[in-house]
């Protein structure tokens, strides 16, 4: 609210541009329908287009679509070369690396990571990865009716769905003897990590990295990384985690306001956007 009322007090004193710096977008995750959901990242967008802003800067969202909701040109930067930079300098055997995906739907981020260092790649599959349970939001409450269509009309029937089991958790490739490095976009809710973490000591790695590029690291996150099999929790610097890093050391920052900067000046200087961009894949 505090950046829609700053933006349209600009628009109302006939600011030229209003362009916005929001290097993590909040509720990137919500950006498709879930059931009859509402799509967040959409209603957010909107309003700041109607609110006045003419230019949009974030970094790494969390599907590229996104870019699709406003209609003011947007900027999707990318952390990947910063991080890929730690790897290469911070992690003296990082050629023993594996890259772990810790799930299916992380595999292409994992796979442009692993091209760049020219790496092998893992991919965990099964109960350490990501479960948007229905139970949470009350999605399984009453009525109680199997088929309510039916209840209704008992001449219309509905075919119901079986739920999905998730199958033992896996691990596909090899990381025996290696250092895994799981790499992702958010962390927030670290358990699905830990257990990732977990399975990968199991299965004989003998390092754990997690790098990522958004640190929300909210709750009690912090204790439960320090408590875990992970070694070092790497993240970029597009939301604030000083609290964080004192609560546990294994959290470090990857600096990567060099490249909003840049950004910013070539925005206001009328400068071409390309070479920030170059050699940026779509999955990266």
């Amino acid at each position: 609210m505090e950046l829609l009322i700053m933006v349209y007090a600009c628009r109302t004193s006939c600011a030229k541009t209003i362009s916005g710096v929001i290097p993590y977008f909040p509720y990137s995750k919500q950006c498709k329908m879930r059931k009859r959901g509402s799509i967040v990242s959409k209603l957010l967008a909107s309003m700041m287009c109607k609110a006045g802003l003419t230019h949009f800067i974030t970094m790494d969202l969390h599907q590229k679509e996104i870019q699709g909701f406003f209609n003011i040109p947007v900027d999707n930067l990318r952390a990947s070369p910063f991080l890929l930079q730690y790897i290469q300098e911070e992690i003296p055997d990082y050629r023993n690396a594996v890259i772990v995906a810790k799930s299916p739907s992380s595999a292409k981020r994992a796979q442009s990571f692993a091209e760049r260092l020219r790496l092998g790649i893992a991919v965990i599959h099964g109960e350490a990865q990501d479960a948007e349970s229905d139970m949470v939001d009350g999605r399984h409450s009453p009525p109680a009716v199997k088929n309510i269509a039916a209840a209704i009309h008992p001449s219309l029937e509905i075919p119901m769905m079986f739920p999905k089991e998730k199958p033992p958790i896996t691990v596909v490739g090899d990381v025996g003897g290696r250092i895994a490095i799981i790499v992702d976009d958010i962390i927030d809710d670290v358990d699905s990590f830990v257990a990732a973490a977990e399975t990968l000591k199991e299965r004989g790695a003998y390092k754990i990295f997690v790098m990522a590029t958004h640190g929300l690291l909210s709750s009690d996150a912090p204790r439960l990384i320090e408590e875990s099999s992970i070694d070092e929790v790497v993240v970029t610097n597009t939301i604030p985690h000083e609290i964080q890093k004192l609560q546990c050391p294994k959290i470090k920052t990857v600096d990567i306001s060099m490249i909003l900067s840049e950004a910013i000046r070539r925005i206001h200087n009328g400068e071409s956007m390309s070479y920030l961009f170059r050699n940026i894949g779509l999955d990266d």
